[in-house]
């Protein structure tokens, strides 16, 4: 369905700072589900024998959760004996994995005539040792169909070649905070309560307002101009991998590693501890979290543990392509990174 600009509700939350600044065009994207496609890239294969079954799936116009519900009841296990690497797009075309837990039972017959549907194919499956767990994907390839007046007037490809070149704000997108930002509306009433799991059982509120801190310190970056060339007191991560380190002294080699895309200044995924920062990159941290006192306190008194997330993002194997009236974006996001991060930087969009 096409994205009626006129008619879409105007977000509630910020509009944090672009790195581009703003777009002077508008664009359209999602406009059918084969317009926004996702695949998920894992390092690794099922092993061939286990007591978990893999599934590779291509969804279209259909959930995770609602994919998780259709192999439950069809394969007749619990939902918490399925396991996933990450939620995908509803209104899209995806590939992932999903893993279900058949302990003691064999593959059943007629496997793909049996969980097969309206929007859901099965491409390949095999047994595994282990259930799929939460964030062991290693990144995400997305093929983008994008039109409108960016892509007439040329501003997109101008845009989208800087971010080529120089890196992506990592952004939570608009879906980490509910339709019309409802989960942080509801993440804020349950801090000022007081955090508590049986309240939050997917820990999805708590997430929300550790999201919301994170963009706030980023989008507070951005206008200081520092988010990619680094700050004093910054810990920083190793492009292409998990290994954080502090720099302390921000120095002629760091600096000449940030240009590289070597490394990148991390921002906090608020919790209770030291998160690792010092100096000046503390201290903008410590005011942003002032600011929104009710979260943070709420974020520390439920124990969560301080964590620290990338500031920028890398477009990796970017193509664009023409096509028609509309262009195709094609990229690779590590896990973690949003494609609507990506595409509030090329155009002007009320869901962006």
């Amino acid at each position: 369905m096409t994205q009626d600009m006129s008619s879409s509700p105007v977000s509630p939350l910020p509009d944090w700072a672009r790195s581009l600044g703003q777009a002077p065009h508008s664009g359209r994207f999602r406009e059918f589900p084969e317009a926004f496609q996702v695949e998920e890239q894992m390092s690794f294969t099922p092993e061939g024998e286990g007591e978990h079954l893999w599934l590779h799936c291509e969804k279209r116009n259909l959930s995770t959760a609602q994919l998780i519900r259709h192999l439950s009841h069809q394969l007749e296990v619990a939902p918490r004996d399925i396991g996933v690497s990450g939620l995908k797009d509803h209104t899209a075309l995806t590939l992932q994995w999903v893993s279900v837990a058949l302990t003691g039972r064999p593959t059943p017959p007629g496997l793909r005539d049996h969980i097969e549907m309206d929007g859901l194919r099965l491409l390949d499956a095999g047994r595994h040792p282990r259930k799929l767990r939460r964030g062991v994907h290693r990144a995400n390839r997305f093929a983008l169909y994008v039109t409108g007046e960016a892509v007439a007037e040329g501003s997109l490809e101008a845009r989208w070649h800087e971010l080529a070149a120089h890196g992506v704000p990592n952004y939570f997108g608009p879906q980490r905070f509910g339709h019309q930002g409802s989960n942080l509306t509801r993440a804020r009433a349950l801090m000022a309560r007081g955090w508590k799991k049986k309240q939050d059982r997917d820990g999805f509120l708590l997430s929300s307002a550790r999201s919301f801190l994170f963009n706030q310190v980023l989008s507070a970056r951005i206008e200081q101009g520092n988010w990619a060339s680094g700050l004093e007191g910054d810990v920083f991560n190793l492009e292409g991998s998990a290994s954080q380190f502090a720099g302390e002294a921000l120095d002629d080699a760091l600096r000449t590693r940030l240009a590289a895309l070597d490394i990148h200044s991390t921002g906090p995924l608020w919790g209770r501890g030291d998160s690792g920062v010092s100096g000046e990159a503390r201290a903008l941290e410590r005011t942003v979290a002032e600011r929104e006192p009710s979260l943070a306190e709420g974020i520390e008194k439920a124990g969560a543990a301080p964590m620290r997330r990338p500031l920028r993002l890398c477009l990796q194997s970017p193509e664009l392509e023409r096509d028609g009236e509309g262009l195709w974006l094609r990229f690779s996001l590590a896990r973690g990174g949003f494609a609507t991060a990506v595409l509030r930087e090329l155009f002007q969009h009320p869901a962006l």
